[in-house]
């Protein structure tokens, strides 16, 4: 059945991080995989709208290839958004991915949607033999390829990054006539600005800081679509999160998680290592959704409203957190927190 368009929406974000089972021992990759799977389908039967499958090529997450998972989940599902979070399209072919997620699109009676991103991570550039030099390149000329491939007509292209293409056309074609497409921004103007060039939607990747500083970010959006002539879509935005029965729990469970995985990353980055008071002003203030249902719904909800969005994903289960705890988060997410929110967003229009 085709997506949902009425806003606002709400989401589930993974990167398909390895959890642990209920001995405390990580378990395997294809574990983690399956688990995903399970876990997709129980937001659908929650009425979430959304869930987005992140691409990696690192030991800590086990999903690699996103639109292989989303195509496993649209065999189980009914009405959930099946997205990508995000594919990495600079170290991709443009023609593939269209071409894969347009089978997704089928497979799923059109409820696939294509979230393009640079990668804030860089292990697929060596891995597929780019360069990270290109990295600025790579991303702009496959963006502009593959904003052409999405109105499925035959298409004439010369390419420096990407390859050349002379009346080529490219199957199968969506029955909609053109793919669900949004680009996954972290804080580039010039990205903010890429998005409504080439009408497509905007995901914001708020992953730390107060939410509001990303609200000019909207208002650029709008102001360079209407000044670009392209069409205007309702923006989302994306940060991470844990939802228990009280905010002890919650805390008690993520702080763990999120020092360890935050100073794994930061030792590739030159990153200091993640300090508790960092971890308590991103709850009490910043980008960390983690809480009761009553804490994260009033958080999510002034969220919103400071960055102009109309869109929230919740990035759950970060880290090493267990398969019971990610299960709990989805459960209160979908049963509590989104129909909270819903309300006070109600109540803050009148």
């Amino acid at each position: 059945m085709p997506q949902n368009k009425t806003y606002p929406q709400f989401g589930l974000d993974t990167f398909g991080d390895v959890p642990k089972d209920e001995s405390g021992t990580l378990v395997s990759h294809a574990e983690a995989i399956r688990t995903v799977i399970d876990e997709a389908v129980l937001a659908d039967t929650l009425g979430i709208d959304s869930i987005g499958v992140g691409e990696h090529h690192r030991e800590d997450y086990a999903i690699s290839s996103p639109e292989t998972v989303l195509a496993g989940i649209a065999t189980k599902t009914n009405q959930i958004t099946l997205a990508s979070a995000v594919t990495v399209l600079s170290s991709d072919d443009p023609v593939r991915v269209y071409e894969r997620f347009a089978t997704l699109d089928a497979l799923s009676n059109g409820r696939a949607q294509v979230i393009l991103g640079r990668g804030s991570f860089t292990e697929s550039f060596p891995l597929f033999g780019y360069d990270l030099k290109d990295y600025e390149t790579l991303f702009e000329e496959k963006v502009a390829l593959f904003s052409e491939l999405v109105k499925e007509k035959p298409i004439t292209w010369q390419g420096d990054k990407t390859q050349s293409l002379d009346g080529a056309d490219v199957y199968p074609k969506t029955e909609s006539g053109s793919l669900d497409v949004a680009i996954g921004v972290g804080g580039s103007p010039e990205s903010v600005i890429r998005t409504a060039k080439y009408g497509f939607k905007l995901v914001l990747a708020i992953i730390g800081g107060a939410p509001a500083r990303f609200a000019p970010y909207v208002d650029l959006y709008k102001q360079a679509v209407k000044e670009l002539g392209t069409t205007e879509y309702p923006v989302g935005m994306h940060s991470p999160g844990l939802i228990a029965d009280s905010d002890e729990e919650a805390i008690k469970l993520a702080w763990p998680a999120f020092k360890k995985m935050w100073d794994r990353v930061g030792r590739t980055r030159g990153w200091p290592p993640y300090t508790r008071e960092q971890f308590d002003y991103e709850v009490a203030h910043g980008s960390l959704y983690v809480g009761s249902a009553e804490t994260v719904a009033k958080k999510i909800a002034a969220a919103m409203k400071a960055v102009g969005a109309e869109r929230f994903d919740m990035v759950y289960g970060g880290g090493e957190v267990s398969i019971a705890a990610r299960r709990k988060t989805i459960e209160l997410y979908g049963s509590k927190v989104i129909p909270m929110v819903k309300e006070l967003l109600k109540s803050n229009e009148t």
